[in-house]
């Protein structure tokens, strides 16, 4: 197995944090993945607690959206993280969810060119670079970080053709999001070939042990959902050959409808998109992710210590 990361999401109590990020290291995971998704819980707040809690694994602040948060404030985090805990930090960027982004009032205009500007001001900022940079987004100039000279590596959150070459040029990796197919995860790949000396490739994938397949099924519905209600993933779903209605499960979301929810995600989609089920079953889609690519498989759905360390033990066995 390649190099296994954990997913947190945000939806745990913070007061959770520390135990978790203590289990995925005495687990053997290489990296914690906090996610930043509007509405739910600080991602920074929960990287602190999160490497003050251990002393080895590194953290990623995921994904880093320049439409919620400007960019100097984005490298200002990092390298704060990273002062007090170096070579531990690992900053994503990435567009944001587009109905996160509409709720909060916001849109997503120009993302190759406001990305792509957040991934320079960010660099130059943390390597300590004053800067002089007049772009057609942003302008940052006559200022430097008071603690930069940090080395955080920069990986970009893609799952579009452009946005992925974009993370191939530019980046020193790229995170595919979760509840994507393994066919999906493939072209994702092969979109960001070409890549930068060690690029690496990572993508979350929901995880889910149970006794028996139902018992992994059942509880992760509702995170797919979350995910594949948005309309960028339709290529995602096509490439599964999954049967899923996106305008319905949209809908039914955001009313909170939670038995259409659970019809419309169907065990069927949670297959495609997921591993889930006893632990041999998530062993084999585990590696059926891995073959195809990934440096970093990244277990996503686990929101407590007990249920991180079982996922672990399982696929490390």
């Amino acid at each position: 197995m390649s190099d296994i990361g954990i997913s947190m999401d945000g939806r745990a109590p913070v007061t959770d944090i520390p135990a978790q990020a203590q289990a995925a290291e005495a687990g053997g995971a290489t990296t914690l993945w906090i996610a930043c998704h509007l509405f739910l819980r600080d991602p920074i707040t929960m990287a602190a607690l999160a490497l003050g809690a251990t002393r080895r694994i590194k953290v990623a602040l995921m994904a880093m959206s320049p439409y919620s948060v400007h960019p100097v404030f984005i490298a200002m985090a990092a390298a704060t993280l990273d002062e007090m805990y170096p070579g531990r930090v690992i900053l994503c960027l990435g567009a944001g969810a587009p109905a996160d982004l509409k709720a909060s009032g916001l849109e997503a205009t120009k993302p190759l060119a406001t990305i792509g500007e957040t991934i320079a001001v960010c660099r130059a900022l943390l390597a300590g670079e004053m800067m002089s940079f007049e772009g057609k987004v942003f302008q940052v100039a006559g200022r430097r970080l008071a603690n930069g000279g940090r080395s955080v590596p920069i990986v970009l959150a893609a799952s579009r053709a452009k946005m992925l070459q974009l993370a191939g040029r530019e980046t020193d990796g790229v995170l595919i999001s979760a509840a994507t197919s393994p066919p999906f995860v493939a072209a994702c790949i092969a979109e960001a070939s070409g890549t930068r000396p060690g690029f690496r490739k990572a993508g979350i994938v929901y995880t889910k042990l149970g006794a028996t397949e139902r018992e992994g099924i059942d509880p992760i519905r509702r995170p797919i959902g979350f995910v594949l209600r948005g309309a960028h993933h339709a290529e995602n779903i096509r490439l599964s050959g999954a049967a899923l209605d996106q305008a319905a499960l949209a809908t039914a979301y955001a009313a909170e409808d939670w038995p259409t929810v659970d019809r419309l995600v169907s065990d069927d989609v949670v297959r495609r998109h997921a591993a889930c089920g006893t632990p041999d079953q998530v062993r084999a889609k585990l590696e059926e992710y891995r073959a195809i690519g990934l440096d970093e498989v990244v277990i996503g759905g686990m929101d407590d210590a007990p249920s991180i360390a079982a996922a672990l033990a399982a696929v490390r066995r």
